[in-house]
């Protein structure tokens, strides 16, 4: 299945059904007087989200929903039906904007959230509504009521508990593949990963899911590489985990590349609990990554891990340490302010 994370579509809710002119025509019966019914409700247009999908592709080939016209009101005051409504079905972590594609109208987080985009009209009184003391006999209907019609953009940001950031080639992929069952695409080339990938990591008795975004270069706020169009799949993260490629010529100068585009595309997003790892560092003497870790420390004053994705070097530890992390940050502070440990938390 291809992996769509926008998509543009239109929404129109029904017309409310007319009202009736009738009046009551039995034999013996002098003067029935009136009896035309109402109109029905038209059709709302909901979003809703579901277990089940994890991308917006229903959407590239259908991007109109209309829903119908509510039924007219008919003689003996018999009353229109009410129009069903439709349901858009989106995957959790779907976000709804308006046309401008900035202003967000809803935030559909959890599976079951729903949102109201569009209401149906109302439908119109029949003649019988009027009918009064001093108005016996009322020739007069209202219309039903026009639908609402809006143009909205879906955007889709996948739900994990921590994301992966790096340059491209920097072993995200393979690292991804080690510590859960996804199969990414692997290759000796960079922006091997075009779309992103979730995996779910166990560590112990605990599980977390860990996504995979494609690799950013300098200039990606810019537009430049695959941009930061991505960068929204982690934005929901409760910790990032930036991984360095240790056979890099400066590994300093691509911690920094990173976070200056972070930084660029959300302060909120570069404020996050963010683990550090030198990664390949089976490819590495032990003085070659020494040396290039206390380089690390000095210029940058953090202490990154060691690990290789290729030979599971450390990324236990890794693992763990992500989990820690995931844990303060999901299930907060206790109300002593003591933190929570990885025994209070569950996935």
């Amino acid at each position: 299945m291809k992996f769509l994370d926008q998509a543009k579509v239109y929404v129109r809710s029904g017309d409310g059904g007319a009202g009736s002119v009738s009046f009551r025509r039995e034999k013996f019966i002098e003067m029935g007087g009136p009896d035309g019914g109402d109109g029905g409700k038209g059709g709302d247009v909901w979003i809703e989200a579901v277990d089940g999908l994890n991308t917006l592709i229903d959407y590239r080939y259908q991007q109109h929903f209309k829903a119908s016209t509510g039924g007219h009101g008919m003689g003996r005051l018999r009353a229109g039906a009410n129009s069903d409504d439709i349901v858009l079905k989106v995957p959790a972590g779907t976000q709804v904007f308006e046309e401008d594609n900035e202003t967000m109208v809803a935030d559909l987080a959890h599976v079951g959230d729903r949102f109201r985009i569009a209401k149906g009209g109302n439908g119109g009184f029949g003649n019988a509504y009027f009918k009064s003391s001093t108005n016996r006999a009322p020739r007069n209907a209202n219309p039903g009521q026009e639908g609402e019609e809006r143009w909205i953009w879906l955007r889709l940001k996948l739900i994990a508990d921590a994301g992966l950031l790096g340059k491209p080639n920097a072993g995200k992929s393979t690292l991804l593949a080690a510590v859960s069952a996804a199969k990414p695409k692997i290759a000796d080339y960079p922006f091997t990963t075009l779309h992103p990938q979730l995996g779910v990591v166990k560590v112990g008795n605990y599980s977390f899911v860990l996504a995979d975004i494609p690799g950013l270069i300098e200039g990606a706020h810019e537009g430049h590489g695959l941009g930061t169009r991505f960068l929204g799949h982690v934005e929901r993260c409760a910790v990032l985990l930036h991984l360095i490629d240790v056979t890099s010529e400066d590994p300093v100068g691509d911690y920094r590349v990173i976070r200056k585009e972070l930084k660029a595309y959300s302060p909120e997003l570069a404020a996050k609990p963010e683990v550090i790892a030198l990664n390949k560092v089976d490819l590495l003497s032990e003085e070659d990554v020494a040396k290039k870790l206390a380089d690390f420390k000095k210029r940058i004053r953090k202490t990154p891990m060691l690990m290789s994705g290729a030979t599971q070097k450390g990324v236990t530890d890794a693992m763990k340490k992500l989990l820690e992390v995931i844990a303060t940050s999901r299930s907060g502070r206790s109300e002593d302010g003591e933190g929570v440990t990885t025994e209070d938390w569950r996935p």
